[in-house]
């Protein structure tokens, strides 16, 4: 009997509870901008790959704590969309104004991150993520994929996933 042997591939998952945070975030949609709200978002992420030398597809401790420092950064802020052609956004005597349709915010530009992105939404949240991991990751080898998941609430999230050969 002949056996046919594939390239193994492994999976590491991650969703501790320490992976939340809460912000504020509005999106457009449509043409239309919903009201500024705010979530307690949860992040999770999955990474597939070869198994290194030490038996490890990534190391669990390493992968918690470079999540837990990516989800700080966006925790208690409000989240604008760089690029988003609904959103005139501006900096000025530290304070960050964001208009939208006929609403006008004036925030503490401390209290603001401006996002790479062209809106808020779960599914963008979590690709800006996934970018973030793999820059701090760097050229791991053996790593294959990424699948990062965003939850707004229990019971509805959005997830991106990325090769990353």
């Amino acid at each position: 009997m002949r056996y046919t042997f594939c390239m193994a591939n492994f999976k590491v998952h991650v969703s501790k509870d320490y992976l939340i945070f809460c912000a504020a975030h509005f999106i457009t949609y449509e043409g239309e901008s919903e009201p500024l709200h705010g979530h307690n978002y949860r992040a999770s992420v999955t990474v597939e790959g070869e198994l290194q030398s030490d038996e490890y597809v990534f190391n669990f401790v390493t992968l918690k704590r470079l999540m837990r420092t990516l989800v700080d950064q966006l925790d208690h802020r409000t989240l604008l969309p760089e690029s988003n052609p609904c959103f005139r956004i501006t900096r000025e005597n530290g304070e960050v104004t964001v208009a939208v349709e006929n609403r006008r915010y004036v925030l503490p530009e401390s209290d603001v991150l401006i996002l790479p992105l062209s809106n808020t939404t779960a599914e963008k949240l979590a690709e800006y993520l996934a970018g973030q991991l793999r820059a701090k990751i760097g050229n791991t080898v053996n790593l294959t994929a990424c699948e990062m998941e965003v939850s707004e609430v229990e019971g509805q999230s959005a997830s991106y996933r990325e090769e990353w050969r």
